[in-house]
């Protein structure tokens, strides 16, 4: 296996073979001219849509061809798989499909819409255990698991069969346009689907950029292609799931190191506008990691002009429950949302004067806790204000220092700032 992580890079005669396994049970998705994004950038920026897959990822496919190359003894032995969410839904669907036992664990802050979607498409076949806080928690339990018992582990990325199946996106792409693409954007979680694309474009279409997308808060690509090797993150935000990992595939980074253009990051709460924008302005749900690709683009708005772009839409297993926590990242980074200790005087009319003098005829109260001290001059109060533009912060935080209410400003400092979000 040692040889096989140093020299593994799949034929696109094996790609072709998954393309025709799973083209019974996987959509050919489509690819989507962005109207909004192509006027931003000026470029033709097309949408390749994996979110409308029949799981709502590009999962399936990979997760599909890999059981279904099973031997009849290991299917029948069952399969074991760990997941945040979407290749959970795929290898659910895949032992539904044909017949066989599967175990999938899943972290215990795995969003409930994940946890009932890959119920529903299992059904019977498969049940569902929640282990650890993270992918890599519940990736140790399930290899104890297969270890114990002998089952095969479908791994979400760090498999031959897995990076063929994911590179079937790469050879639709190709099959979709006639016109040359210039650069295609993929987000990034273990590897699997980025390093399926750098395999079929490196064969059939050498001069694209193949550009990999990460959350700032989770860079194990990046951070490992800049070691030159594969490194394991200590601390990871864990908000954008579905390409949370603490540690790349050594089979996906080894074809990312020869053959990826640029790895990329963005932030978490870039990523939360690009979602609202799709939603708000193209009628499109997904997931976090299905805006990553989308939220990167700002950063090559220069070199993007007049070209062709594909940016690999990934999934939209969303759970509707987030989005108070979406908005609020979103506020947050562009600067419009700001919490503050605000020091109430303890006299009649006090709130009055600072919603009618301290506040700007635009900034609206979004969030407010107090509690009175009767012994004391003052009492504190968090709250949180919305502003219009970043740049009526200054003006803000200076009325309320002239006219003595300024207490704190909580958004630096994140010891505090936690409870809030």
């Amino acid at each position: 296996m040692k040889e096989e992580s140093n020299t593994y890079v799949p034929k696109i005669s094996a790609i072709q073979q998954a393309a025709i396994t799973i083209s019974s049970i996987a959509e050919e998705t489509p690819l989507q001219e962005s109207i909004r994004l192509s006027k931003a950038l000026g470029a033709n920026v097309l949408l390749k849509r994996e979110d409308l897959q029949r799981v709502r990822s590009y999962k399936i496919r990979g997760a599909f061809n890999k059981i279904h190359s099973l031997s009849k003894e290991a299917l029948e032995n069952g399969v074991v798989c760990a997941s945040a969410g979407n290749h959970a839904q795929g290898v659910a669907f895949a032992c539904s499909h044909l017949g066989v036992k599967g175990t999938i664990y899943m972290p215990v802050v795995t969003p409930k819409q994940k946890i009932d979607q890959t119920k529903m498409f299992g059904g019977d076949w498969v049940t569902v255990v929640l282990s650890g806080d993270t992918f890599d928690d519940a990736y140790l339990a399930a290899q104890k698991e297969c270890d114990e018992q002998g089952k095969t582990f479908v791994h979400p990325f760090d498999d031959p069969k897995i990076i063929e199946g994911q590179a079937t996106v790469g050879l639709e792409l190709l099959n979709q346009t006639k016109m040359p693409i210039d650069y295609v954007f993929v987000p990034v979680g273990g590897g699997g689907l980025v390093s399926g694309i750098c395999s079929v474009f490196k064969e059939l279409s050498p001069n694209t950029q193949i550009i990999g997308v990460e959350p700032e808060g989770a860079p194990s690509m990046k951070k490992s292609m800049e070691l030159g090797n594969v490194t394991v993150l200590e601390e990871i935000d864990k908000f954008i799931d579905g390409a949370a990992v603490k540690r790349v595939g050594t089979l996906n980074f080894n074809i990312c190191k020869q053959h990826l253009s640029q790895m990329v990051t963005v932030p978490e709460g870039l990523v939360c506008q690009a979602i609202l924008d799709l939603y708000n302005r193209d009628a499109i749900v997904v997931e976090p990691a299905g805006a990553l690709t989308i939220a990167a683009l700002g950063q090559f708005s220069e070199r993007l002009k007049g070209k062709n772009v594909v940016c690999i839409v990934s999934g939209s297993n969303n759970d509707i429950t987030r989005t108070a926590e979406i908005k609020e990242r979103a506020l947050l980074y562009g600067k419009v949302k700001h919490y503050f200790i605000v020091r109430f005087p303890q006299r009649p009319g006090a709130l009055k004067q600072f919603v009618a003098d301290i506040l700007g005829p635009t900034d609206d109260i979004t969030h407010f806790e107090y509690s009175k001290k009767s012994s004391r001059e003052d009492a504190p109060a968090v709250v949180g204000i919305e502003l219009q533009s970043p740049l009526d912060l200054e003006p803000l935080i200076k009325r309320m220092k002239e006219n003595n209410f300024f207490g704190d400003y909580l958004n630096d400092k994140p010891d505090l700032f936690q409870y809030l979000i």
